[in-house]
């Protein structure tokens, strides 16, 4: 039976005090979404409120997994994203959180974003996120009233390459946030793939790690076959 994977993206375009401009990082979204179309799974999208998601990074459209998502099927369907509410979620085997800075400004708190997830893990979905997509995992409390990530092996985007980054405009450190909820974090050499699962869960550090997460997500679902 065809596995099916939701992509959870953001809607916010700025983030901090000057207003930034972001987006969801397109290698983070073009770079999974081409091992999800290599294995054959259905790939839809969604957004927390409707509208249409900005995308980030576009100077990089000359990598080839970045150019086919702009030109083919995938950036066409994220621009039609429906609004999560709207979305029966329990039919996907898998949700998949892309990073940029967009994700902190609208994906912290949001209560159906954690309840989707929440929902999702304890079916036995698997659950996916990379850079600054892991602070969809924040807030996310189980039915015994854990923190998802409460004891589970993590990766993001880490306070060394935020430092670098975009330190004066995020609202808060990530890697820090996670590790005060319970996640056991592991970071590696600032801007190196590293990718991690954990159970179900499949997180990645920053850009490079992404290809990874899809990887490591496909072979999960595939073992569920």
């Amino acid at each position: 039976m065809e596995k099916r994977i939701l992509i959870i993206v953001s809607n916010a375009n700025a983030i901090g005090p000057n207003n930034r401009r972001t987006g969801n990082f397109l290698p983070e979204v073009a770079h999974p979404y081409a091992e999800f179309d290599k294995a054959g799974f259905q790939i839809d999208f969604a957004s927390l409120t409707g509208e249409t998601p900005f995308l980030d990074a576009l100077n990089l459209a000359d990598d080839s997994d970045n150019l086919k998502f702009l030109t083919g099927k995938g950036w066409i369907d994220m621009q039609k994203a429906p609004k999560l509410s709207e979305v029966d979620t329990s039919l996907y085997d898998a949700i998949f959180v892309p990073g940029g800075l967009a994700p902190m400004v609208d994906m912290p708190a949001n209560p159906l974003l954690k309840k989707v997830i929440a929902e999702t893990y304890s079916r036995n979905g698997i659950i996916g996120a990379v850079c600054h997509g892991p602070v969809a995992l924040l807030n996310v409390e189980l039915g015994d009233g854990s923190y998802l990530v409460d004891g589970k092996n993590i990766a993001s985007f880490t306070t060394a390459e935020e430092d670098n980054y975009a330190r004066p405009d995020v609202p808060f450190d990530l890697q820090t946030a996670l590790t005060q909820q319970g996640a056991i974090f592991h970071a590696s050499d600032p801007w190196s793939a590293n990718s991690i699962a954990d159970g179900n869960i499949v997180t990645g550090q920053n850009p490079a790690s992404a290809k990874g997460v899809g990887e490591k997500m496909v072979a999960i679902l595939e073992a569920k076959s």
